[in-house]
């Protein structure tokens, strides 16, 4: 309830203040549950990305601090959002996500990365995909990378590549699994210069508070 709530007012609003997203091959998008990869670029992508492909549903890694605050915690998980412990993941860091994609209608949404302050890929997506046995879809945000410059009127613009399927009867070997993301890096590289073959992304300074 409160997803699909949310959505009807975040929407108009953003599209109010800053124009509508401008999507790139949203034909892309395969029927059924899967993952999306993207770089993360600000603390606005999964919501932004979210938006785009609705009416479809996501589900939502969250680092395990921002449960802490009750409230916070209960909105997150309205939200379908599930904590992780980023610096120490358990099992259930790849059993929730795999459980939810494999048991409901929610697809899920990683940053391989796992920090707006690192460009290293991480291999837990393609360990859940595997698993859930759903594709990859590579996505890449070009746009306003904080609440106010939205107002900029600056435009939005996310990109859908083609579905990465994984094989499940192969082996997830060291070699394999760094062919795959080599694939995803490919395909932002691919996305980012479809929508501007001059961008760059400049990563912002790491916090000092942050560890991970």
């Amino acid at each position: 309830m409160l997803y699909n709530f949310l959505v009807r007012i975040v929407n108009p609003l953003l599209n109010l203040i800053n124009g509508r997203t401008r999507v790139y091959n949203r034909e892309n998008l395969p029927d059924g549950n899967y993952i999306i990869v993207a770089p993360h670029r600000t603390w606005m992508d999964p919501v932004l990305i979210a938006l785009v492909v609705w009416p479809k549903k996501f589900s939502f890694m969250a680092k395990k601090e921002l449960f802490k605050n009750p409230i916070a915690g209960k909105f997150l998980r309205a939200l379908n959002a599930f904590p992780v412990d980023r610096k120490h993941p358990g099992p259930s860091a790849v059993k929730t996500p795999v459980n939810i994609l494999r048991k409901t209608d929610l697809s899920t949404i990683i940053f391989p990365s796992g920090s707006r302050y690192s460009a290293k890929l991480k291999g837990g997506a393609v360990v859940i995909a595997k698993l859930a046995n759903v594709p990859l879809v590579p996505v890449v945000y070009q746009g306003p990378l904080k609440f106010g410059q939205l107002f900029t009127r600056r435009p939005r613009h996310i990109a859908f590549g083609k579905p990465i399927y994984i094989d499940r009867k192969e082996r997830l070997t060291e070699e394999n699994q760094a062919k795959i993301e080599k694939q995803m890096q490919t395909a932002f590289d691919a996305l980012d210069k479809q929508i501007d073959p001059n961008y760059h992304y400049v990563m912002p300074p790491k916090p000092a508070d942050d560890d991970f």
